[in-house]
């Protein structure tokens, strides 16, 4: 089960936070990822982290600027924003896989299992 939240607002050059609240999962190796999607464009990857390791991925547009982290206490993945541009813009998914290798091709929303609810994110500039 995915919950996430966080959305809203934001002037160009700001910056915002979403959670992602994960449980339920049978396996401790798994992927937790952002995907976002703007009006007009397909879905594509944002950031994932792996539960079991840490290893974390970026879209190349998102790197130094995102940061994607977990607290497993809390059954939570962050993805922290900073520096938003206008094209940041778009509703912005949670999604899990337990499923071994989609680690390499991560960007592929097609391989992710479970996803939540969208969260709107609008930059504005």
């Amino acid at each position: 089960q995915l919950q996430a939240f966080g959305g809203g607002l934001v002037r160009a050059g700001g910056s915002l936070r979403l959670s992602c609240a994960a449980s339920g999962f049978t396996r401790d190796d798994y992927l937790v990822g952002w995907f976002r999607q703007a009006p007009g464009k397909e879905r594509e990857g944002v950031s994932c982290i792996s539960n079991s390791d840490g290893t974390r991925y970026y879209l190349d547009s998102v790197k130094g600027r995102f940061t994607i982290s977990r607290d497993n206490a809390k059954n939570t993945v962050y993805l922290q924003m900073n520096s938003l541009k206008p094209e940041d813009t778009a509703v912005y998914y949670c999604a899990a896989t337990d499923t071994p290798g989609v680690y390499r091709t991560w960007y592929e929303d097609v391989l992710w299992d479970s996803w939540g609810q969208g969260t709107l994110v609008t930059v504005s500039s």
